[in-house]
Order: C-alpha cells, then structure tokens, then sequence
C-alpha cells in the first residue's frame, strides 16, 4: 500500500490516478474533505504538521509520498516507519541546492530523510507550471495576468510529470538514493505562459508587469520573508543552475517532459 499525503494538490492528486490506474492500493491523505479522487482510493484525513495523526493513515504502508510540510519531518519519518514504510519519495526544490539559506525548511527534511534508515528517492522541483493558477480569478474576470520579472524564463515543471516520476520512484527499482532535478523541456517567461493560457482559452490574455515589492507583500500573506526573497530572486537574477533544463524527466520515463502549452490546454476551463 501506497500513502499519499496532498492527495487534493496538482501533483498528489495526479500521482493518486496513476497509482491507482497501476492496480496499487492507495491511500489518499489529505487536511480537509477529498473530492474527485478514485473511487478505489481510500481516504483519509490527516495533517503532516501533526505527525500523530498520520500514525493510522500510513499503518500498513510500505511506500510514502512525502511533501515538505509542517515542522517536524523526523516525527513524521518516524510515523511512517512504524507504520511499515520502508521507501519515501520526497517532493523538494531545487533552491535546497541553489540557495540552501533560503530554503533551509526543505533542506532540513531531505537532511532527515537521509539519516532515517528508509530507501528514499528526492524530487527537487523547479516552478510548477500550476502556479499559474494564481492567476485564475483574474484572468477569468478581466482576461490579465500580473506577475514580476515578465520577460525572464525558467523551466516550470508539469505536476503531472512530477507526479508521473515520482509513481517511477515509488514502483520501480533502481531510484533509491537518487537526487532528480525535475524541469520543463523549454524556459518560459510569465509573458509566453499569460499567452498560452489565452491560446487555450481562445482569447487573448493581457499580461501586466507587476512591481517586485507588489509581488513580494502578496507573498509574504502565505510564506516565510526567506523564502518569499528567495523564490523572488530565482525569479528575477536566476542562477545558471536555475535556468537550466535537466535531463532527468526523460531519463526516468523515457521521453521529454510537457511543454507549458500541454497543461494551460488541460487547465482551460479553471480560466473560463
């Protein structure tokens, strides 16, 4: 059995669906109410800040799929432990190597997923090409887009390709300690995603350039100053390391990763 803490998000709830559709039993996790997951999925509600209501979810587990989340990633590892799990997959960043003092949270649960005793695999992630849905209220009201830095790419990543190379992991031999670096095939500027998102649509999306300090305060209301510099920073002066297009999407299924337009065609209708 497989759990699946974010079961609701745009990577877990994808990565359910093909566990699923594998013939795994899975568990979904998740906060609150769950709704549209498989009907063969079982669900349950738990909180991966508190580490003690995971302990009936992940019982009987002996795979999960872990999100950086909450503050104690070693009484969380310790839960999946003693419920059975014996391998962790591991959604993290790729700022735990490009900028360790800001992302030193997800630095933190890969350093504990390391020094657990579990066959582990880390997914550090660049963008998700979901956090354009940020924009749906207003591109559904006004056709607009508002983001910083409106000319700069970077290789915002498909969940669904997370979420398929993370099944990989979980499934498959051969990803054991293995560090994959998970990007889009192409850099995109918020400019061309703001246009993509139109194509799909059908209409013409507006994109306006927004003022770093706007960009940071809207930040601030859901992350750690930190991480709100420091996502701020890759976004505007990316690192070499930043901007580059790894490999490892094809190197684990076997053929390239999604461009941009793929999932603004799949979103459409969350813009209409």
């Amino acid at each position: 059995m497989i759990a699946v803490p974010g079961a609701t998000g745009n990577v877990g709830r994808e990565l359910v669906r093909i566990l699923v559709g594998a013939g795994e039993a899975v568990t979904a996790i998740s906060r609150g109410e769950a709704h549209g997951l498989p009907a063969d999925a079982r669900h349950v509600r738990a909180d991966l800040a508190d580490p003690d209501s995971l302990r009936p979810a992940v019982d009987g587990a002996d795979a999960l799929f872990l999100l950086v989340a909450g503050d104690d990633p070693q009484g969380i590892l310790d839960a999946a432990k003693a419920g059975g799990v014996r391998r962790v997959v591991l959604v993290s960043t790729l700022g735990v190597g490009t900028r360790p003092d800001s992302y030193r949270h997800p630095a933190a649960f890969e350093a504990a997923l390391r020094g657990c005793g579990l066959e582990w695999t880390v997914l550090r992630c660049g963008g998700l090409d979901s956090n354009a849905f940020a924009w749906t209220e207003s591109i559904r009201t006004h056709r607009v887009a508002a983001a910083p830095f409106g000319d700069i790419g970077l290789p915002m990543v498909d969940p669904a390709d997370v979420a398929e190379v993370a099944a990989t992991a979980l499934l498959k031999p051969g990803h054991a300690g293995a560090v994959y670096e998970l990007t889009g095939p192409a850099l995109t500027t918020p400019r061309e995603r703001a246009a993509a998102i139109g194509v799909a649509l059908g209409e013409p999306v507006r994109f306006v350039e927004q003022p770093r300090q706007e960009a940071l305060e809207q930040m601030l209301a859901f992350m750690p100053e930190a991480v709100a510099e420091g996502t701020l920073a890759i976004l505007g002066e990316p690192l070499p390391a930043e901007r580059r297009v790894s490999p490892d999407v094809e190197r684990v299924l076997g053929r390239a990763p999604r461009p941009f337009g793929d999932w603004a065609a799949r979103s459409a209708a969350a813009f209409r």
